[in-house]
Order: structure tokens, then C-alpha cells, then sequence
């Protein structure tokens, strides 16, 4: 069963980007902000991602030293 959600406080300047958004989309605010929360949901949080990296990266049993990544990401500024 659908419930109701309330958020109070929203900044103005948050409500009208919001409602822009929406208006670009040729949707109510009600609809994108539905719509937004779904997209949310069915992602993973960042504690999940950060768990499955660990997790990989212990398997691997690969470790790379920040030294030679700093520098691999250096290399190309030059």
C-alpha cells in the first residue's frame, strides 16, 4: 500500500530547481520526485559499493601503493 512522505524545510531555491526539472520533463513535481525516488532506491549505497570494492580488492590480492598511482595520474598533466 502506497504511503506519504513529508519533507519540511526544503529550501526555496531546492523547491525550484526541482520544480524546474519537473517541468522539463512534462511532469509534476509530485511525478518526477516519485520517479527520482525509485531511480534512488535501486541503487546501491555507498557503503554497499565501498564493501563489494574491499571486498574485490582482497580477493585480488593485488596491491597497488598510492606513490604509483599519484604518479600514473601525474604522468598525463605533464
Amino acid at each position: 500500500m502506497p504511503v506519504q512522505i513529508t519533507i519540511r524545510n526544503v529550501p526555496e531555491e531546492v523547491r525550484d530547481e526541482l520544480a524546474a526539472r519537473a517541468a522539463l520533463k512534462r511532469q509534476s513535481m509530485q511525478e518526477y520526485l516519485l520517479g527520482e525516488l525509485e531511480r534512488l532506491s535501486g541503487l546501491p549505497s555507498i557503503e554497499t559499493v565501498m564493501n563489494e570494492v574491499r571486498r574485490r580488492v582482497d580477493a585480488s590480492g593485488t596491491v597497488i601503493p598510492a606513490s604509483v598511482i599519484l604518479e600514473a595520474r601525474d604522468a598525463d598533466r605533464k
